[in-house]
C-alpha cells in the first residue's frame, strides 16, 4: 500500500516531468534562440522517456496509460515528419482526454477515481474514517460518482479549449497558457467540488467534518 509521502512524491514528479520543466525547457531554449519545433520537441521528449521508463520498470502499462503513450508517440513522430509545431502543441490535449476517460470509467467501478484519490493521501487512521464513510453513507458514494463525472468532463472541455488554443494563437503563447488553463481547470474543478458537495450533503442530511461524514443535529 502505498504511503502518503510515496502518493504525494509521484505526484510531484508527475507534475514536475510533464508540466514544468517542459515549459521551462521551451522558454529557455527560444531565449537562447532554438527554433519552435525544437524547443516543443525537447519538452515533449520528457513525458515521453518517463512512460517508456515506466513500462521498463513496472513490465506492464495500464489502458490509459498505453493510450497516453502511444498518442504521444503518434503526436511526436507525425510533428516530426510535417515539421509542423502546432502538432505538438496538441499533445497535451491527448493527455487530458486520457485523463477524462479514464475518470469517466471509473464513475461505474467498485471504487471511483476521487475515493482512491483520497484513499491515497490520507493516513491510515483517515483512511479507516472514508471507508466508514463509504459503507454507511449511500448519499456520500453517490456525491463521490457524481463528482468524478464532474472532473471527468471538465478535463474533456479542457482538451478542446487547449486544442483551439494550438491551433489559432501564436506558437509561443500557448505552453504558458496551456499550464493556467492547466490551473483554472484543476482549480474550478476543486471549487465546484467543494459547494456542490457541501449542498449535496446537506440536502441528504449530512455534513463534512474533517475528513468525516456525519448526519446533521435535529432538535
Amino acid at each position: 500500500m502505498p504511503t502518503r509521502s510515496a502518493a504525494h512524491g509521484r505526484v510531484n514528479r508527475v507534475l514536475l516531468t510533464d508540466l514544468i520543466t517542459p515549459l521551462v525547457l521551451f522558454y529557455g531554449l527560444r531565449w537562447l534562440g532554438a527554433d519552435q519545433f525544437l524547443a516543443l520537441a525537447a519538452g515533449a521528449a520528457l513525458p515521453l522517456v518517463r512512460g517508456v521508463r515506466d513500462l521498463a520498470a513496472h513490465r506492464r502499462i495500464g489502458g490509459v496509460q498505453l493510450f497516453v503513450l502511444l498518442a504521444m508517440v503518434l503526436t511526436v513522430v507525425t510533428s516530426l515528419l510535417s515539421g509542423s509545431p502546432r502538432l505538438l502543441l496538441v499533445r497535451g490535449a491527448w493527455m487530458t482526454v486520457a485523463l477524462g476517460l479514464f475518470l469517466l470509467g471509473s464513475v461505474r467501478a467498485r471504487r471511483p477515481f476521487l475515493y482512491e484519490a483520497g484513499w491515497l493521501v490520507f493516513s491510515d487512521h483517515q483512511r479507516r474514517i472514508w471507508e466508514r464513510n463509504w459503507e454507511l453513507h449511500p448519499a456520500f458514494r453517490r456525491f463521490l460518482r457524481l463528482a468524478t463525472a464532474l472532473w471527468a468532463v471538465a478535463w474533456m472541455l479542457d482538451a478542446v479549449v487547449l486544442v483551439v488554443l494550438a491551433t489559432t494563437l501564436p506558437v509561443d503563447d500557448v505552453p504558458l497558457l496551456e499550464g493556467a488553463l492547466f490551473a483554472v481547470t484543476f482549480a474550478s474543478c476543486l471549487a465546484v467540488q467543494r459547494f456542490f458537495g457541501r449542498a449535496y450533503l446537506r440536502r441528504h442530511g449530512l455534513r463534512r467534518d474533517g475528513v468525516e461524514i456525519r448526519p446533521i443535529a435535529t432538535g
